[in-house]
């Protein structure tokens, strides 16, 4: 049987570059989940006058794939001002590494997800976001499936800890199901607040938790 992976992928595999997190970054992302195999986060820093990325930082849980193509991505990226990173392609980082196993081409789109989330992340931030569109729910639910339960390695939405979600008026009010003095509340309702502040719309985030689990 052949082996999957060719030298480039198991170069990058063994030696990845940018391997770490970057304190204080310009723009963050997490995606995917430990619990469905594969997770990374990206880190930026960008030159506020250029928008270009003078560094770039991964963290990677899962499969040689997935860390080869959180490499290649950071390399990729490096130095292109937020633009131009935003149109590399899941096929780029492929064709970077020499080709993936089709069965591992999710880890270059998670990669690249990674990559276009931290941007996102610095846009907001920043008041770069051209097409502003209101905040609803469904948005806000989507930015919830990359906040982690520690406990179970699921995301919040998927491990039915989030009850409910209403956004009115520039408040977005969030009812999780664990009670206030958990061992893992304060981290989560840091992650919660981190992921749905930025919204351009968005003046408060309320978290209401759920004081019949105590």
């Amino acid at each position: 049987m052949k082996f999957p992976y060719g030298d480039k992928v198991l170069e990058h595999f063994k030696n990845p570059q940018n391997v770490g997190k970057i304190e204080d970054p310009d723009g963050k992302a997490i995606v995917g989940s430990p619990a469905c195999g594969d997770m990374v986060a990206v880190y930026l820093k960008v030159d506020e006058k250029e928008h270009r990325i003078t560094d770039i930082k991964f963290e990677s849980y899962g499969c040689a794939s997935n860390i080869a193509t959180g490499s290649i991505i950071t390399e990729l990226a490096k130095g292109k001002t937020i633009e131009e990173a935003k149109q590399i392609s899941w096929k780029d980082a492929s064709e970077a590494l020499g080709g993936l196993p089709k069965i591992k081409a999710h880890c270059s789109v998670l990669a690249v997800e990674g990559l276009r989330e931290a941007i996102n992340n610095y846009e907001e931030k920043h008041g770069l976001i051209k097409e502003k569109k209101p905040t609803t729910v469904d948005e806000v639910k989507r930015r919830l499936k990359n906040v982690m339960n520690p406990l179970t390695g699921l995301d919040v939405v998927r491990g039915n800890l989030i009850t409910d979600v209403k956004v009115e008026e520039g408040t977005v009010s969030i009812w999780v199901d664990l009670p206030e003095n958990h061992i893992f509340a304060s981290n989560i309702q840091e992650e919660i607040k981190e992921r749905i502040e930025t919204l351009w719309d968005v003046k408060k985030v309320e978290l209401h938790f759920n004081p019949s689990t105590a």
